[in-house]
């Protein structure tokens, strides 16, 4: 892998907080990377050379990340060997990349599998569920129909976590970052780690929404 332009690549993302624009300190920067890039499949040096990660392998790793820093409750399982789903609900952008990602990997002894969705009914049952740009129309029924559930939402329509989503993934200038709803977080019954909420941009619902 191309190591330093890459590393860079995925740390150096907007340090903004509620209260305005600050940088985030080195340290916290480079635990982003690390973040990213901890569970990168290993390769073989000649291929690393010639092909920084894509956006989309740089988000998968990300996503990865978000479900090993998030505490999950048990009730969110049927049993003890109930798999970890991951969902993306809508068009699916990542191709194999989350699949080469997750492939024999567990979250809280569970093994991942990852299963695409075209209703978001059928994603209560999804640890994690990935809300396409394909579905940025229907946010708002979507936020509604996963309202109760034990279910991470994620996606990367602009405004999703304001809207109501968990976690925001942001590309800005060729920088992968992301922001936080600790309101979502808390409506779902998770805890995320402080390693998380230090990295992220945080956000709370637009009051014009309603909610609580």
């Amino acid at each position: 892998m191309n190591g330093g332009a890459t590393i860079r690549r995925a740390a150096r993302f907007e340090g903004q907080r509620a209260g305005g624009c600050t940088r985030k300190p080195r340290g916290l920067l480079l635990l982003a990377a690390l973040l990213a890039f901890s569970v990168w499949p290993a390769v073989p040096s000649a291929r690393a050379q010639a092909a920084a990660p894509t956006e989309y392998q740089l988000k998968a790793a990300f996503l990865f990340n978000f479900a090993k820093f998030t505490d999950w409750p048990n009730e969110g399982f049927g049993s003890a060997q109930s798999p970890f789903l991951v969902c993306i609900l809508g068009k699916d952008p990542f191709g194999r990349a989350l699949d080469d990602m997750l492939q024999g990997k567990t979250i809280a002894e569970h093994p991942i599998v990852i299963e695409r969705l075209r209703d978001a009914a059928g994603a209560r049952r999804c640890q994690v569920v990935f809300v396409s740009k394909s579905e940025s129309s229907r946010l708002a029924a979507i936020f509604q129909a996963l309202r109760g559930s034990i279910a991470l939402l994620v996606g990367e329509t602009d405004g999703f976590a304001r809207l109501g989503g968990a976690i925001e993934l942001t590309l800005e200038e060729d920088r992968v970052g992301f922001i936080i709803n600790p309101d979502a977080v808390g409506r779902a019954r998770l805890r995320l780690s402080s390693k998380l909420l230090a990295l992220a941009r945080i956000v709370h619902d637009d009051s014009s929404n309603g909610k609580s």
